[in-house]
């Protein structure tokens, strides 16, 4: 299992919903959780905060986060079934977003502050969850991909709104010219 990055037209395509939670769904979580455990133990900058199915090759609307998805040093992780937004409130905030799938690229993206999902917990517990700041950012990030959307889809031809990843953990802001024509971000 390795991460997808773009521009893998697979990570372009909306997931499936999952109809039963089998042991191999169980095992997928599992297989994910490691895999992006190990992915940010290679990277020092940045912290795994999510991960969606679609981003390891598996067309299926399941997403893994974070317990707490700004400590690096917690690496417990909830998998969520089938997710799904029910509304988004609150005030706009741009904030800048990473994406496993897109390496040492940053975007700022304008997303609602608080947002209510319903999903499926793996013992199959149907939850309704409402949560605000960078989780409900993470949350609304991961079910984009579930629909086949990246973090670039939303800021496309938006100068000012991109940087790199710096070796030293810096952002370092770029010209939106300097990757508007890389096909292999966009896809094209």
């Amino acid at each position: 299992m390795k991460i997808l990055q773009t521009p893998e037209a697979s990570l372009r395509e909306p997931s499936q919903k999952i109809g039963e939670i089998t042991p191999e769904i169980k095992k997928l979580a599992d297989d994910m959780i490691k895999l992006a455990l190990k992915w940010e133990g290679e990277h020092e900058h940045e912290v795994s905060s999510a991960l969606a199915a679609p981003q390891v090759g598996e067309n299926v609307r399941m997403i893994i986060v974070r317990n707490e998805p700004e400590d690096k040093s917690d690496k417990t992780f909830t998998a969520l079934v089938n997710p799904k937004i029910v509304s988004e409130s609150g005030r706009l905030v741009e904030d800048w977003e990473g994406c496993l799938s897109v390496p040492d690229l940053y975007g700022k993206v304008a997303r609602r502050d608080q947002v209510k999902i319903e999903a499926k917990m793996l013992d199959g517990t149907e939850v309704r969850i409402r949560v605000g700041g960078h989780l409900a950012r993470t949350l609304m990030h991961e079910i984009d991909h579930l629909d086949g959307i990246l973090f670039l889809d939303k800021i496309r031809g938006k100068k000012n709104s991109f940087a790199r990843l710096q070796e030293d953990g810096a952002l370092t802001p770029i010209d939106y010219s300097e990757i508007e024509n890389q096909t292999d971000l966009w896809g094209d």
